[in-house]
């Protein structure tokens, strides 16, 4: 930069508008591209969804940063993939690559020649090749299997001149591929969960009841009869600001919280401390199954506005789940 004094030449408000317009325009070219390149897009996403072997997504430039986050993406989506970069290709790395492979080739050009040299490899060994590119006179375009034409008017930044639209429709259009190749492979909830163990992703996709509850003995429990002074210990000795309420066979009656003692002890005064405790219990309290999913439990509570859930087996109460617990292991 030179001078020091840009503040003064641009107001906050053409700033502003200098960026939104940014934005602005490559959606723009997003649409544009989207309203021309659907059968092409279902075509390279079936094969790649009936790919017996791995995507090699390929690129250069900032074409090879949107090659990376694609390979990246089908990768986290179920579909083996992989990077290659197109200049370390020629000097070894192409023994990773195998006939049952298809080649995504990002070039918005189609005459990279890091990227062009690819073809001949792939050709040779049998492997389908999907080209992504912004001329369909190129190069890349006239030998891909599949074409799709990635092509915007102009790029978005203030001089036209950086890759802005034409990186941002690639993204789009690698999302695209995956979203459809998701559906084709008919990927589930607990099958993405299984590529995202770690993180609070993972967690919340992982994660059943069982694994917070409180069960055997940090199970507050409390018999039907018992004074509302023995479920207050209760209470207080577990941790979990609530106890279930059982009859003599174990089977759940209702729950009592430090919301319910609150209550009766503004209605009773302290004389409540000696009442049983079904006189200011909850009757038919939610619960919830021991392995539906944490996000499930969370859900509820936050619908219902309250802070524990009972964990049943059957009229059994066998945990309980507290949502504290629930933010505590990372999970919202």
């Amino acid at each position: 930069m030179t001078g020091s004094s840009f503040e003064e030449t641009f107001s906050d408000e053409e700033l502003s508008r200098i960026g939104t317009n940014v934005m602005i325009e490559e959606a723009r070219a997003i649409e544009a591209v989207a309203s021309r390149i659907g059968g092409e897009l279902t075509r390279a996403a079936k094969m790649i969804a009936s790919c017996r072997g791995r995507v090699v997504v390929s690129g250069l430039g900032k074409s090879g940063h949107v090659a990376r986050k694609v390979a990246a993406t089908l990768a986290s989506l179920g579909t083996p993939s992989f990077f290659l970069h197109a200049a370390e290709a020629s000097h070894g790395d192409l023994g990773m690559v195998c006939p049952e492979d298809v080649g995504l080739f990002i070039s918005n050009s189609g005459e990279t020649p890091e990227v062009i040299s690819l073809l001949p490899y792939f050709r040779r060994i049998g492997a389908s090749v999907i080209g992504m590119t912004g001329r369909a006179s190129s190069t890349l375009a006239q030998n891909s299997d599949i074409l799709l034409d990635v092509g915007v008017d102009r790029e978005a930044d203030p001089l036209g001149l950086a890759p802005t639209s034409s990186t941002s429709v690639q993204m789009a259009v690698g999302d695209a591929i995956a979203g459809i190749a998701t559906k084709l492979q008919n990927l589930k909830p607990e099958d993405f969960a299984v590529f995202h163990p770690g993180g609070s992703l993972g967690r919340r996709l992982l994660l059943r009841v069982s694994d917070l509850m409180g069960s055997g003995g940090d199970l507050p429990v409390t018999r039907v009869g018992a004074r509302v002074r023995d479920a207050l210990f209760e209470i207080t000795s577990k941790g979990y600001g609530a106890t279930v309420i059982v009859d003599e066979s174990g089977a759940l009656r209702g729950i009592f919280t430090d919301g319910d003692l609150r209550r009766l002890l503004e209605r009773r005064g302290v004389s409540a401390m000696d009442l049983p405790v079904e006189e200011g219990m909850t009757r038919d309290p939610r619960v919830v199954l021991p392995d539906r999913l944490v996000t499930e439990a969370t859900r509820i509570m936050e619908q219902l506005e309250i802070s524990v859930l009972v964990v049943v087996d059957g009229e059994i109460p066998i945990g309980i789940v507290h949502l504290h617990e629930i933010l505590k292991a990372g999970i919202s």
